[in-house]
């Protein structure tokens, strides 16, 4: 899930890069999860999860180990939405690791 930046004309890429062939990134999709013995879905788009996975991969974690995770450290600070919670986190670890 790379995008390679050009120098001259970052937004430029950016549109370039929202083509037609990767319209599956902004397809929502929902996942059901239990946290701490309780049920919950998250919807978030599909690029997210494609986050998510890599996270949880490289963590050697599952996925809803790693939501898990993410909801209780980030539920500190954000106590009503576990979806911002995660995107936050693909961003914050997509410009440190990539």
């Amino acid at each position: 899930m790379s995008i390679y930046l050009k120098a001259d004309n970052v937004l430029e890429h950016m549109f370039n890069a929202c083509a037609v062939d990767q319209i599956n990134d902004f397809i929502p999709e929902r996942r059901s999860f239990r946290l701490h013995g309780h049920s919950t879905s998250v919807r978030l788009e599909r690029v997210f999860w494609t986050v998510l996975e890599s996270m949880a991969a490289e963590l050697k974690m599952t996925l809803p180990d790693l939501v898990v995770r993410i909801h209780d450290q980030c539920m500190i600070a954000n106590d009503k939405n576990l979806a911002s919670c995660l995107r936050v986190i693909c961003i914050k670890y997509i410009n440190v690791y990539n």
